[in-house]
């Protein structure tokens, strides 16, 4: 499996490294080997553009996700998750919570949508896509409980 992570801007005491090996044990709890998935941290001004663009909503959000899902050699490239990092420092400080547990949470969210799962849908398709992000963020490999459509 392959992650890559790609930042717009430093930000000081972010450890990519971290969140590659948090995406990596996710990408391993759903059994996902020879994946590629991309990760694109940014601005709210990045972001905002990119919600106008391909969801006709002229605001910034926290995460964006745009699946793929095309074989390329060894590897299905899923897609990639894009991050605002201006909107994940606010969401932390509301929350309570470090940076670094909130891009875990952003990476979790966006990673379900990759693989097809859309909240927004409501009913029995938002109680599964948020059962599948709440045991990724369990951390528990469990592969006894793997919530699937």
């Amino acid at each position: 499996m392959k992650v890559s992570i790609r930042t717009e801007k430093r930000v000081k005491g972010l450890r990519l490294k971290t969140l590659k090996e948090t995406l990596i044990k996710f990408l391993r709890m759903l059994d996902l080997e020879g994946v590629e998935v991309s990760v694109f941290l940014c601005s709210d001004e990045t972001i905002r553009e990119l919600n106008r663009i391909y969801r006709n909503k002229d605001k910034p959000t926290d995460v964006l996700s745009f699946e793929l899902n095309e074989n390329v050699g060894k590897f299905t490239l899923l897609g990639e998750i894009v991050i605002s990092l201006d909107t994940a420092k606010r969401q932390a400080q509301e929350l309570k919570h470090s940076l670094e547990e909130e891009l875990k949470r952003l990476l979790a969210h966006g990673l379900v949508h990759l693989l097809g799962y859309d909240h927004e849908k409501g009913g029995e398709e938002a109680k599964l896509f948020f059962s599948l992000e709440g045991w990724l963020l369990s951390g528990e490999e469990n592969k006894l409980y793997h919530p699937t459509r």
